[in-house]
């Protein structure tokens, strides 16, 4: 809003009215897409996350390149990544670990092409691993893996999309962070869900504490719609408007208990949440 000063309720930020999308992470830093498909970013920009070509801080939205054509944006806790109408995918700021995918480790403070495909449709990133799904409804991932998080069956990082095993049905993905390493999620067209990664506040909601290194179903459901992924915890919707929560539960996950994990989807009581 044009100040560090810290605010307790909903604070407009500029006089736009067309704002589509917007993206918030872990790093102090916020990027938008508006109906004109052009890129804002603001915030802390140490690492270059905000891909204005700098390292400065922004306090208010500052209008990233000339491009009109972005469509999704997700951002980490230091980097950020973008696909734009065409399927092409860009991503920006801290490269450790590889987690922007562009083969190397080097930090980039502006959008950078990430290989040659043109059919990226979902993208997501958690604090320090990147994941994205293409049009032929591929899995891929990239960054650090010291907790399995990318889901190829190893604890190798990699700095490049990798294929994560042979199915062609994702649908939707998401990362969670940790102070380590993170977990990840996803939906298939079959509306059942997977998870994978560190699990030691039982975020996988797969019964147990046990780290996976792939995609692991969770439970016979197969009606989710929807999932997200936070700090050690886990929330998914169904097609009934039912809500699940599961993971670290410090009061996070909504349930009016106070335990000290979920290891399995646990029904929030909530008014319908069905998406139309």
């Amino acid at each position: 809003d044009g100040t560090t000063t810290g605010r307790n309720r909903p604070t407009k930020i500029g006089t736009s009215t067309n704002w589509n999308r917007v993206a918030a992470g872990g790093g102090s830093h916020s990027l938008a897409i508006n109906e004109d498909g052009q890129l804002y970013a603001w915030g802390y920009n140490g690492w270059g996350q905000l891909g204005d070509g700098t390292h400065a801080d922004r306090n208010t939205p500052t209008r990233i390149g000339t491009s009109a054509n972005w469509s999704q944006v997700v951002a980490g806790r230091y980097h950020s990544l973008a696909i734009n109408t065409d399927g092409e995918l860009y991503a920006w700021g801290d490269n450790s670990d590889g987690r922007l995918g562009d083969g190397t480790t080097t930090n980039r403070n502006s959008p950078t092409r990430i290989g040659t495909s043109t059919n990226w449709v979902s993208v997501a990133t958690g604090r320090y691993h990147s994941l994205a799904i293409n049009t032929a409804g591929q899995l891929y991932a990239w960054g650090d893996n010291g907790g399995g998080q990318l889901g190829d069956g190893t604890t190798t990082r990699r700095n490049s999309p990798t294929r994560i095993g042979t199915s062609t049905n994702w649908k939707m993905v998401f990362a969670g962070g940790d102070h380590g390493y993170g977990h990840s999620l996803a939906i298939n067209t079959d509306g059942q869900l997977y998870a994978w990664g560190v699990n030691n506040r039982g975020q996988l909601g797969d019964g147990t504490t046990t780290g996976r290194n792939s995609p692991t179903k969770i439970g016979t459901s197969t009606n989710w719609v929807s999932v997200s992924a936070g700090f050690s915890h886990s929330l998914a919707i169904n097609t009934a408007g039912e809500l699940y929560a599961w993971g670290v539960n410090d009061g996070r996950l909504g349930n009016s208990t106070r335990s000290f994990y979920e290891n399995t989807p646990v029904a929030v009581k909530t008014p319908n949440l069905k998406k139309e």
